[in-house]
C-alpha cells in the first residue's frame, strides 16, 4: 500500500467545511477523475472513477465519522484504498482539512504515476479545488450530523 498525505485551510467555519465534505455524491464536482459516487446508506458509497486512463469502480464503508472532527473508511470491493480525513478550527474562523490516503496501485501504469508522485499531485489539486468550492459558495450543498462508530451509523437528532 502507498500512502499520500495533503492538507489545505479553508476560509470558511468548522462545521461548513465538514458538512461539505459529508456530500460525497458532489465529489465528481472538485475530484479529478471522480466521475461518481452514490451513497448506498449512511455508511457505504459506491464510487467509480478513472485512474491511469483506466476505469475503477469500488465499494467503500465508512468506518468512523464524528461531526466536525473526522471521517475514515476503507474499501470493502474493488480498487483497495482507504484512509482518514480531519478537520480541524482555526482562527479567524477557518479550518485545516487534513487528508491521508492508502492506497494499492493495481497495474504498471499505476505503479509508475505513484512512483513519480502523480496522486500526490491530484490530491493536493483535488483539495484546492474543495477549496475553492466551498468558499465561492459561500454555503455547504448539504449536511449529515450523524455519527458512525465501528461502521454503524448512530444516527444524531
Amino acid at each position: 500500500m502507498s500512502t499520500v498525505e495533503s492538507s489545505i485551510d479553508v476560509n470558511a467555519p468548522v462545521d461548513s467545511v465538514y458538512n461539505q465534505w459529508t456530500q460525497f455524491e458532489e465529489f465528481p464536482r472538485f475530484m479529478e477523475g471522480v466521475k461518481e459516487v452514490r451513497q448506498l446508506s449512511d455508511t457505504e458509497l459506491q464510487w467509480r472513477a478513472e485512474i491511469g486512463g483506466k476505469e475503477r469502480e469500488w465499494r467503500a464503508k465508512i468506518l468512523e465519522q464524528v461531526p466536525n472532527q473526522r471521517i475514515a473508511w476503507t474499501s470493502i470491493e474493488g480498487a483497495k484504498n482507504g484512509g482518514v480525513v480531519t478537520f480541524e478550527a482555526l482562527e479567524g474562523g477557518r479550518t485545516r482539512v487534513n487528508l491521508s490516503l492508502e492506497y494499492e496501485p493495481d497495474d504498471t501504469i499505476e505503479k509508475i504515476g505513484d512512483a513519480i508522485g502523480l496522486l500526490k499531485l491530484q490530491v493536493k489539486r483535488d483539495l484546492e479545488r474543495f477549496e475553492s468550492f466551498i468558499e465561492e459558495r459561500g454555503v455547504e450543498t448539504g449536511a449529515w450530523r450523524g455519527e458512525v462508530r465501528g461502521g454503524e451509523s448512530q444516527r444524531t437528532a
